[in-house]
């Protein structure tokens, strides 16, 4: 028998060299390169987890495997994304030039155009599901959606999320769902049941986000399975092309975010540790003033260097870089805002193109419809994507005032949510052995947890927590296949209420 020689034996993988297109607005995502491939547990990407860890997202174009990189909304496609990608931002309003002025248009006419228009898309990205569940938040985009799919697809179960005493969409969204004529069910959030369905999904999830509605994504995803869904009809997509102004909160944020280093000890007081509001006005003064348009409560740059047991933060913030130039362009809030929501993209669409799958799910995103959206972005008025006073998305409202008088989610908006709190508490056992266990990957992670078990009753420290619960598993999953990442599964004493402070 002829030996094989020892260097040959011994050669390292090729690196590989996988392009996917995860734009929405381009159609399904093809993730099948990634199968082919296989997981590849050896190529965690460590500068994307730092990511994940300080934005609950990978920047675009990189994904959380070294050699795997994706193009959304920005990217070329057809371009090397691999060797010096570029951003080229189309979606800013000042780019139509000659959008038509309201009075050239008639009201009605634009409504029932965008009603139809709606419509088809509906049935366009619909037309392989047999059983659609609309994920109505109660909000402005899904309820002009059920108004569509009440003619298109009223076989369509419309299913809430209830994640927080702060939230009232459920009476909105039943309201809407019973004057359609379509079936309306509610989830209520268990923190252990999400998660327990988001570890027995964890090894058929393909790539990783942090996404805050991760959970409240599985714990839905699995309930429409059980309930003979087949598909999922998702109300993202229309914040690009309608615009997203900022609220005056937003902008006080990002006056205050200024990068600062502060030093940890300042947030060990008693009095600190408690204090929601506080704690989140701290965290933001250490941030970048563009990353502060991100959602949630996350790691800070020091907490990051300190969970990996080297200087990485760094080289995320880095990865800014390359969205410099558009930001740049973008002279007003709003259209730095429209920036930020297409590199979040990736985030927001991705708990859901990664989960639904899992599950043998299809998923539909009609406002992502390419007649649709390239109607609203070039032939709608300015004054009905964004009224005068900052009213956002009015073609939107004139199509639900038709058909429904003030809906409650004028008032306030938070479906989705998360009880982070209650998963504190209920699950802290089980993630700090996933966080042992995963040492090689973030040696301070188990320390960060000893420190801060005390403090999980902050939606501040809760939601880093939170961070952790979702990253953690993914990694072992794909470093240690076959584990049982439900091994480990510990309830707390009080499961029923959430103590969070109102963020």
């Amino acid at each position: 028998m002829t030996s094989v020689p020892a260097q040959q034996a011994a050669a390292p993988p090729a690196e590989r060299h996988v392009q996917l297109d995860l734009s929405p607005y381009g159609g399904k995502a093809d993730l099948s390169a990634l199968d082919s491939e296989g997981d590849r547990n050896d190529s965690i990407d460590e500068v994307s987890l730092a990511d994940l860890l300080r934005n609950s997202f990978v920047y675009p174009p990189h994904s959380i495997f070294r050699g795997v990189k994706v193009a959304t909304t920005g990217f070329d496609p057809d371009q090397d994304l691999h060797d010096h990608p570029r951003f080229h931002f189309l979606g800013q309003a000042a780019a139509v030039t000659n959008r038509p002025r309201a009075g050239e248009v008639d009201e009605a006419t634009l409504v029932d155009t965008y009603h139809r228009l709606l419509s088809e898309a509906i049935e366009r990205s619909t037309h392989a599901i047999r059983a659609p569940w609309l994920l109505q938040s109660g909000g402005k985009d899904s309820t002009s959606m059920a108004i569509a799919l009440a003619e298109t697809r009223p076989e369509t179960t419309c299913v809430t999320y209830l994640g927080g005493t702060e939230e009232n969409e459920v009476e909105s969204a039943r309201q809407v769902a019973a004057q359609l004529g379509l079936r309306h069910e509610s989830l209520i959030c268990d923190p252990a049941r999400a998660y327990d369905r988001y570890l027995a999904m964890v090894p058929r999830i393909p790539l990783l986000t942090a996404d805050f509605a991760v959970l409240s994504y599985a714990d839905l995803v699995t309930e429409i399975a059980s309930g003979g869904g087949d598909g999922i009809i998702d109300a993202l997509g229309s914040d690009p092309y309608f615009g997203v102004p900022p609220h005056w909160q937003q902008r006080m944020l990002g006056l205050l975010a200024r990068g600062v280093r502060l030093s940890p000890r300042l947030f060990e007081t008693d009095v600190l540790g408690r204090n929601f509001k506080l704690c989140y006005a701290l965290g933001t003064l250490q941030m970048n003033e563009f990353e502060r348009f991100y959602a949630g409560s996350r790691f800070t740059d020091s907490e990051v260097d300190a969970l990996f047991g080297c200087p990485l933060a760094r080289q995320s913030r880095a990865r800014l870089e390359v969205f410099r130039a558009a930001i740049a362009k973008a002279e007003t809030p709003e259209a730095r805002r429209r920036v930020s929501a297409a590199i979040v993209e990736a985030a927001i669409f991705g708990k859901g193109m990664f989960a639904a799958p899992a599950l043998d799910l299809r998923l539909a995103y009609p406002y992502c419809d390419e007649r649709l959206h390239d109607w609203v972005f070039r032939h709608v008025p300015d004054e009905y994507l964004m009224g005068p006073d900052g009213t956002n998305k009015v073609l939107v409202r004139r199509h639900i005032a038709r058909h429904f008088r003030k809906l409650p989610y004028v008032h306030a908006k938070g479906s989705f949510r998360f009880d982070l709190c209650g998963l504190a508490r209920q699950r802290f056992d089980q993630v700090h052995a996933f966080a042992v266990q995963a040492k090689t990957l973030l040696p301070g992670a188990p320390r960060w947890l000893e420190v801060h078990r005390g403090r999980l009753d902050n939606k501040y420290y809760a939601s880093k927590f939170y961070l952790l619960a979702i990253t953690l598993p993914w990694l072992l999953s794909r470093v240690r296949p076959g584990q049982n990442l439900g091994a480990a599964h510990t309830r707390g004493p009080n499961s029923q209420e959430s103590t969070c402070a109102a963020s």
